[in-house]
């Protein structure tokens, strides 16, 4: 490796410190990210004369987030543990120790996968010794107070029973796989996202500014470590942890160890636990019981001395493909699925304490380079603990699967597109497109028809009511009919239903043309062309140069609209709902103000008073233009509460920064005041 390919890596693992540490959103796996550290490593041995203050080996990855909360300065620092990945690094490390200090002993414990937080109790006027304040890693020297929201779990004890003037604990704040599974049905039920795993949740619950939100959503916690207190209190762990225990506070699992071999065997334990444990494993800890002896045994600058970490290989299991299912997405694109069991118990596989029995097989080029076909063996594990993926052929299958000659859905034409892996159905009437094109067309996003969900349009569907999204607005011809065979309901529910539908005629183009699944063309997409064009009939009879002439429209989504509206089944669908009533034109709503004309604003953090989407409304109302992500074209960024990257980007580029109130006042207070 040379200096320039030592950079980029250095670069490389500071985006990934970033999001894991501050974003909460982690690109890659545990493991991968590992590897990366591993190649940073022996880098830096073979060229020590490279190393800085500030390689990543060399720093903790989070910084305090100050518009989160009220910064910290750690009494005691919270540092890292050396990760190994290796069982002869263990023994080594046990055995170079007791070569000093031939009686000690170790404490090897279940290193959970959460976020670092330090309690400090100390005694109150009335005796007690009390919960003063509760402050998250953050740099490791300086993090942030989440007193209000620590006071919220259940596990953080607000008064300790014992009799000494200070205290202060160090423990590990995760959330349940019950409650992340809670959160998450929650949100799929709400139709919002969905968190990505309990790790990222539990980071951004303890962060929130609300702790009613922080309550509601649980977090639990377990003490690891005595960071401060009394001399009995930190000459022990395992003692200390025990009296901790009886008292009532929860710590982590610890298993106290006298030899390599049984430092090894605990850690073994630990592993086999992996699969039935309620939370995260992120390794096991070895720890020198006897503390004093810690500082003997350091590991570097970010390092805390006298322990380290065994990482665990990503856990995988042997599979057998016992199916392979191939469906027909809204797009006609075809999906591949492999349906599976577990080659030694025959049962779905048990991984990161989750049954999976199946995985997407992405396309043909991924099943042919993998070798996948029914029958065959592979290795599954899964990626950043979540998503569950394949990972190597074991035994060949007696055949590579190969795509059907023709749609499974309704048996048209398959067409593989140029330079892809991607084979799409080109049927319009394909039945499963139908479907999928029909539920979105009803969706949120685009006309927004209340009660004419994915189960009701199945049934219609099936029953041969809907052949395309004009026959929705057909419907009520067919009330009568409807309410005899009961497919909406009874006659009122059936009125109700029939009634949103009625509706959403009303409703302007953008909706429309956002209902209409041109490939490449979402809200934000439809927004931007009805800006620029009075009705749909105009925009359906614009050409290439007309799209290509604005900005944010580039070649391929001109290329789709041309291509879409010059389809005659298409430019028919169009004419049919313009004659069932449906708008065709888009308001053209003068600007409350030309304030922020030529601005490209960026909205990010929360805001004391304006939701996104209000925010967002309130910057074209006064003729800027909005986008999601900050780069050298962004002008302005309204940064509300816990901005978080977007803030950092943004005073890297020396873009100019203002909060709601001052976007409010460039505006002379318009459009939401």
């Amino acid at each position: 490796m040379d200096h320039s390919e030592y950079q980029a890596l250095i670069a490389t693992i500071d985006h990934h410190m970033d999001l894991y540490y501050n974003e909460d959103t982690p690109e890659i796996s545990d493991a991968e990210y590992d590897a990366l550290m591993r190649q940073l490593k022996a880098a830096e041995k073979e060229h020590p004369e490279w190393v800085t203050p500030d390689s990543p080996t060399q720093k903790i990855g989070g910084t305090a987030k100050r518009e989160a909360g009220v910064k910290v300065t750690h009494n005691v620092p919270m540092l890292s543990i050396e990760d190994v990945f290796d069982k002869a690094d263990v023994a080594a490390f046990v055995n170079r120790v007791q070569e000093r200090h031939p009686s000690c002993t170790f404490s090897v414990e279940v290193k959970v996968d959460g976020l670092s937080m330090t309690l400090r109790y100390a005694k109150n006027e009335a005796g007690e010794l009390a919960l003063t304040l509760a402050e998250t890693r953050g740099d490791g020297l300086i993090g942030e107070d989440v007193t209000l929201n620590a006071l919220t779990i259940p596990d953080v004890k607000r008064v300790l029973p014992f009799d000494c003037d200070s205290l202060e604990l160090r423990g590990e704040v995760y959330m349940s796989h019950a409650d992340f599974e809670r959160f998450n049905a929650a949100q799929e039920e709400q139709g919002k996202k969905t968190a990505a795993n309990p790790r990222n949740l539990a980071a951004g619950t303890l962060r929130q500014l609300d702790p009613e939100i922080t309550k509601k959503r649980g977090l639990s916690m377990f003490i690891f470590n005595v960071q401060d207190g009394p001399a009995e209190w930190k000459s022990e762990h395992c003692a200390a942890m025990d009296r901790l225990a009886a008292a009532g506070v929860p710590v982590v699992f610890h298993r106290a160890c006298t030899t390599a071999e049984e430092v090894l065997a605990a850690i073994d334990e630990i592993g086999e636990m992996r699969g039935d444990l309620p939370f995260d494993l992120d390794g096991a800890v070895v720890k020198i019981d006897h503390t004093a002896w810690r500082e003997e045994f350091p590991a570097g600058s970010k390092y805390s001395s006298g322990h380290i970490a065994y990482k665990y290989p990503p856990e995988e299991k042997i599979v057998e493909i016992d199916e392979i299912v191939t469906d027909v997405g809204r797009t006609g694109k075809l999906t591949f699925t492999g349906i599976f069991h577990d080659r030694d118990t025959g049962k779905p596989a048990r991984l990161c304490g989750t049954n999976v029995s199946r995985a997407t097989l992405h396309n043909l080029d991924y099943i042919r380079d993998m070798q996948i076909g029914v029958g065959g063996h592979y290795r599954l594990y899964k990626s950043g603990e979540i998503i569950p993926r394949l990972n190597g052929c074991v035994k060949e299958p007696p055949a590579v699967y190969t795509a059907p000659e023709c749609c499974p859905a309704c048996g048209g034409p398959l067409v593989r597109e140029p330079d892809t892996a991607d084979i799409r159905c080109v049927n319009p009437s394909c039945p499963a497109q139908l479907m999928r094109t029909l539920t979105y067309f009803t969706s949120r996003d685009a006309m927004n028809i209340m009660g004419l969900g994915d189960t009701l349009i199945e049934a219609l569907v099936r029953e041969g009511y809907l052949k395309s999204v004009t026959d929705i607005y057909r419907l009520r011809e067919r009330r009568q009919e409807l309410i005899d065979a009961g497919i909406i309901g009874k006659e009122k529910n059936t009125d109700k239903v029939l009634a949103e539908i009625e509706k959403s005629k009303e409703n302007d183009a953008v909706r429309l043309l956002t209902g209409l699944a041109i490939r490449n063309v979402g809200v934000g997409t439809a927004r931007e062309l009805m800006r620029h064009f009075t009705s749909l009939t105009d925009l359906m009879n614009a050409g290439m140069d007309d799209f290509l002439a604005i900005n944010e429209i580039g070649e391929v989504i001109a290329e789709d609209l041309v291509a879409f509206f010059a389809s005659e089944g298409n430019r028919r669908m169009i004419a049919d709902l313009q004659a069932l009533g449906l708008n065709m034109q888009q308001a053209q709503a003068e600007a409350a103000s030309d304030a922020l004309a030529g601005e490209t604003v960026v909205i990010t953090g929360t805001l004391p008073t304006l939701g996104r989407k209000e925010a967002e409304d309130f910057v074209r109302a006064n003729g800027g233009k909005v986008t999601g992500s900050v780069s050298k074209k962004t002008t302005l960024l309204v940064a509300g509460e816990a901005a978080g990257s977007k803030l950092t980007k943004a005073q890297e580029l020396g873009i100019r920064i203002v909060s709601e109130e001052e976007l409010r006042q460039m505006c002379g207070g318009t459009a939401g005041d």
